[in-house]
Parts: C-alpha cells; structure tokens; sequence
C-alpha cells in the first residue's frame, strides 16, 4: 500500500488532473457520479427496509467503490482538492470551477436516478418509507444540517484517501467500505446523496398522493444549503490537516 505521505504527494497530481478536466467532460463524469451514488442509495433504501439499517449501510458504500473506481467526478471527494491548492499547483478559481461543475453534474446525475426509480415503480411498495425519509431530512435544523454535514464528509474524504492507499481495486474497495458505512449508519449527512433521496421522495409523495409536512422544493434547498457547507468544511478541513502534517514545508525541512 502507499503510505499516508505518499498518498498526499500522489494527490497533489491527481487533484491537478481533476482541475484541468474540460468543461464538459468534467460535467459529464459528474452526471456519473451523481448516478452512482443514487443507485447505491436506492439499493440502500430495500436492504434498510428489507433486513435493517445495518443492511442499508453495508449497500451504500457501493456509490463511492463506483465513483472511485470505474471513473467520474464527486463532489464530496474532490473537496480535497484544497491539497494541490495549497501546494500552489491549481489556482482557487480552478478548484472552484471544478466544485460548482462537479455539484450541477452530481445533481443532475441523482435527480435523474430518483426520476427513473420513482416512474418506473421501483418505489411503489415502500413509497411512505422513501418520503418519510426525505421528510426527514427537509426539517433538520441548520446546525443539524450543517454538522452532521461536517461528520459525513470526514468520513467520506477517508474513504477515498484510503482508497488511494492500496494499489489494487479489492483493497481499495476494503479501504473506502468502513469510513463510508460509518456515516451511513451513523445518520450524517451527505449532500450528493440528498440529491437522490430528496428528489424521490418529493416524487414518491406526488405519484402515490402523500402529504409530507416540510417536503417541497424549499425544503430541499433548507437541507442543501446546511449540508453542503458542513460537507465543504469537513472534507477541506481534512485535506488541509493532511496537506500541513505531511506536504508544508517548514523551516526546519531545509
């Protein structure tokens, strides 16, 4: 496996190639993503309801094995994309770009995902489930919202530095699997993932004619908004904490 320095010096190099990505092929490993995860948490939703929330959190973790490793742009990951920024090897208005790109593919990605479960019937049987569940998550207070947000993304962010440690898919697989059900089962908060379960329940709720208090489209950016910043503070904070242990130079390195 890499070592944890050598992780962050190989990051630098892959954070750069996710910032000089064009446009559109960065929007569309974004839809990728946004897909991904949404399949996992669709498949989730059955093994919470099917067997119990072990079960779901043991599914979900097969979002990020997909994002990682057949290829595309996750919002949520690529917060760590303040590494190479610190090392003066992308500018802000690169990572920038590649954050509001990556989050509108992400949206998509899911919002498609939950349109396709909802309207194809995937959902009729559980549909006051998967409302009650985005219900949920549109009246979380703000603080709740944007902790919760903070956990998630630390947790989602070393999954995916773990992942980078092992050199073949089984153990990256293995890497990112723990960290990822630990947020899961832990109920954190994940804005790409609210970006599928959100959206199906507000369709869930309109196909089969539930009433949900608090589940509209405002009520889905009230959760947005909170999560996404716990989501930014938590995944930078982590990169920035590995970047200053293992990538700063301090005077003493001379």
């Amino acid at each position: 496996m890499n070592t944890p320095a050598q992780i962050a010096a190989n990051y630098v190099a892959i954070g750069k190639g996710k910032a000089e990505l064009p446009l559109v092929k960065m929007l569309l490993l974004a839809v990728l993503a946004g897909a991904f995860i949404a399949l996992a948490g669709a498949a989730a939703t059955f093994g919470n309801i099917y067997v119990n929330k072990i079960m779901g959190a043991a599914i979900f973790p097969a979002g990020l094995a997909m994002v990682l490793i057949a290829g595309s742009e996750l919002f949520t990951g690529n917060c760590l994309l303040v590494i190479p920024l610190l090392e003066k090897e992308i500018t802000a208005m690169q990572m920038l770009r590649n954050l509001a790109a990556v989050y509108l593919g992400n949206l998509v990605g899911g919002v498609l995902v939950s349109a396709c479960a909802v309207y194809g019937g995937t959902f009729d049987a559980i549909a006051e489930t998967v409302v009650a569940t985005a219900a949920a998550k549109c009246n979380l207070t703000f603080a709740a919202g944007f902790l919760r947000g903070i956990l998630c993304n630390v947790l989602v962010c070393l999954g995916v530095w773990m992942a980078f440690g092992a050199k073949d898919v089984t153990g990256k697989i293995v890497g990112l699997f723990f960290p990822v059900f630990a947020f899961v089962i832990c109920g954190y908060e994940h804005c790409i993932a609210n970006m599928f379960y959100i959206p199906a329940g507000l369709m869930a709720a309109a196909r089969a004619g539930i009433e949900a208090e608090g589940l509209h489209i405002l009520g889905f950016l009230r959760n947005l908004l909170p999560v996404t910043l716990g989501n930014i503070v938590g995944g930078a904070g982590l990169g920035a904490l590995y970047w200053a242990i293992y990538l700063r130079k301090n005077e003493t390195d001379h």
